[in-house]
C-alpha cells in the first residue's frame, strides 16, 4: 500500500467514526424528570383517571415530532397507560396533556415513567426514564 492509500483508508475511518459518534450521541443524552400531583393522593388500591405529572425534558433528540410517555408499576402487572404530546420544542410537557390511570397502591411501590421520542417517520430516536416511588 502506498502512502497515498494509506492516508485514505486513515481518513474514511475518521470519517466513518465521526459520523457514527454524531447520529448516535444526541438520543443518549434524553432526559425527563417528574413529581407527584398534589391531587395523586390515593393509597386504597383503586387508581383513577389523573391529569399527567408535569414533565421536564431535557436534550430532547433533533427530529423529535412525537413524545410517548408510558408508566410501568415495577411492583405490580398493573398497566396503568400513558399518553402521546405532539413536541415542538418545548422544555416542559403541561399537566393535562393526557390521562392516565393514577398511583393508587395499597402499600409504596416503584413507578417508572418511559419516554419515547419518535420522528415524523414514527421511528424512535430517543427514549428517557423518570422513576419514584408513591406514595413518598
Amino acid at each position: 500500500m502506498n502512502r497515498i492509500q494509506t492516508v485514505c483508508v486513515r481518513l474514511c475511518v475518521v470519517v466513518a467514526l465521526t459520523l457514527s459518534f454524531s447520529s448516535t450521541g444526541n438520543a443518549g443524552d434524553f432526559g425527563i424528570s417528574f413529581e407527584w400531583l398534589k391531587s395523586s393522593d390515593c393509597t386504597g388500591g383503586y387508581p383513577d383517571n389523573e391529569k399527567n405529572p408535569v414533565f421536564n425534558l431535557s436534550n430532547v433528540p433533533n427530529g423529535t415530532k412525537i413524545i410517548e410517555f408510558v408508566m410501568d408499576d415495577r411492583d405490580s402487572s398493573y398497566y396503568h397507560g400513558g399518553g402521546k404530546v405532539e413536541y415542538t420544542g418545548q422544555k416542559t410537557i403541561e399537566s393535562g396533556a393526557f390521562t392516565y390511570e393514577g398511583p393508587c397502591p395499597p402499600d409504596t411501590h416503584s413507578y417508572v415513567w418511559t419516554a419515547t421520542a419518535k420522528d415524523a417517520d414514527g421511528k424512535t430516536i430517543g427514549k428517557a426514564k423518570a422513576e419514584r416511588n408513591f406514595p413518598e
